[in-house]
Order: C-alpha cells, then sequence, then structure tokens
C-alpha cells in the first residue's frame, strides 16, 4: 500500500494542493494591486478635507479658549475661523506645529481644542477622525 493509499479521506482533504495554493496566491496579489491605489487616495483625500471652525449650525458663536463655543464677546474667547481648516493644517495644529497662515497661535490652540471635541454627526468629524487613523 502507498503512503496516498493509506491516508484517511479527512487527511487528505485537509492539506490543500498546490493548485489551491497557487489560486490563493494569484487572488491575493490581485487583491494588493486594487486596494493599494484606493489606500493612496484616501491618504491623499484626508489631507484636503476640511473642518469648518465652528460648524455651520454653531455659527456666530466664538471658541473659547478650552474649545467650547461661547457668546461672541465672551473674555478670552476667540471669533470663529475666517475659512474652512484643511486635513493637513489640522493635523500640523494637533501636532503642535506653526498655525496656518492668517490664524494667530492662541486661535490656533483655541481651534485645535474645538476639533478636539468634535463627535459623530458634527460637521468635521469624519475628516478629524480620519486623520486619526493610523497609515
Amino acid at each position: 500500500m502507498s503512503e496516498a493509499e493509506g491516508k484517511k479521506p479527512a487527511e487528505s482533504a485537509a492539506q490543500p494542493n498546490r493548485r489551491v495554493v497557487l489560486a490563493l496566491g494569484a487572488a491575493a496579489a490581485s487583491t494588493v494591486v486594487t486596494i493599494r491605489p484606493a489606500l493612496a487616495q484616501t491618504a491623499g483625500s484626508v489631507l484636503t478635507c476640511e473642518i469648518p471652525v465652528p460648524a455651520p449650525e454653531a455659527a456666530g458663536n466664538y471658541i473659547a479658549a478650552d474649545g467650547s463655543l461661547v457668546a461672541p464677546g465672551t473674555a478670552g474667547s476667540f471669533p470663529p475661523a475666517p475659512r474652512n481648516l484643511t486635513g493637513e493644517e489640522v493635523k500640523v495644529m494637533l501636532r503642535g506645529g506653526p498655525s496656518p497662515a492668517g490664524i494667530d497661535s492662541e486661535s490656533a490652540q483655541a481651534y485645535a481644542n474645538y476639533i478636539r471635541r468634535l463627535q459623530a454627526g458634527m460637521s468635521g468629524f469624519t475628516c478629524y477622525a480620519s486623520l486619526q487613523m493610523p497609515r
């Protein structure tokens, strides 16, 4: 009796043959080729996404140093950002880098604190959450 004939049917079925291994390898390679461009595009779009400070539904409010929304004219508060901040600008701000053009460092810190307080459903949250994802 040869070695292959002596095996039980369950044992031979559990070990993939060469054809199955090659097919799995080909499928894995095509998956990598398909996903890589999508990941590169996602990384690029994360840096160009925008975060309004404050969100449109809170327009007219000022930003306190701790990032909370306050009434205009509140002592120690900052006016809304003059424009939406890009993902790239926010990423730099959150790491303590230089302030975006046209925004002083104290306002930038308040805006960064506001952005850290964003929650699901708020304008800019998806962009902020994307910036937190490891690459």
